[in-house]
């Protein structure tokens, strides 16, 4: 039986993964309308990942005889000043994703939950690379700052996720 406080932490989490998938989705949208389709593609496709993210905590919460309590989804951004900016926020929002599954992980170990802190590991893990995927990209906007080409060969670089 899981514990009330990870219960209702867990909930939060598959709130901060939902609003993942949206704030995704909404730069897929953003890329979209500024025809950069293999950016899109990659919001596009994270945004599904978030979401699976997500499912994952609700059946966990529920194979643990938790309680599932969704709450509303927070409205994310809608346009970003280049798409470095916008990478600059995923980045940024992927940072902060791992700061809550750092503070899930103490919550394991404070409440003496080792399955919790066995299931949480693979999140951390994968936050590793959701981290270094946004960075890279961060970095090769970077690179090629206001190329046009550049840009055209990293959204066709990104179309192939």
């Amino acid at each position: 039986m899981i514990g009330k406080k990870m219960q209702d932490a867990l909930n939060k989490q598959i709130n901060e993964e939902m609003y993942s998938s949206y704030l995704y989705l909404q730069m897929s949208a953003w890329f979209q309308s500024a025809n950069l389709c293999g950016f899109a593609h990659w919001m596009q496709v994270q945004s599904q990942e978030e979401t699976a993210h997500a499912m994952k905590l609700y059946s966990y919460i529920l194979q643990r005889g938790g309680q599932v309590a969704l709450a509303a989804i927070a409205d994310p951004e809608a346009e970003w000043a280049s798409p470095l900016a916008a990478f600059e926020a995923a980045y940024k929002h992927e940072r902060h994703i791992t700061g809550c599954f750092d503070k899930l992980l103490a919550l394991a170990a404070q409440a003496k939950d080792s399955a919790a802190a066995v299931f949480l590991q693979w999140y951390v893990t994968e936050q590793v690379e959701e981290e270094a995927n946004a960075s890279l990209i961060v970095e090769k906007l970077k690179s090629i700052k206001d190329a046009p080409g550049g840009l055209m060969m990293l959204d066709r670089e990104l179309a192939a996720r």
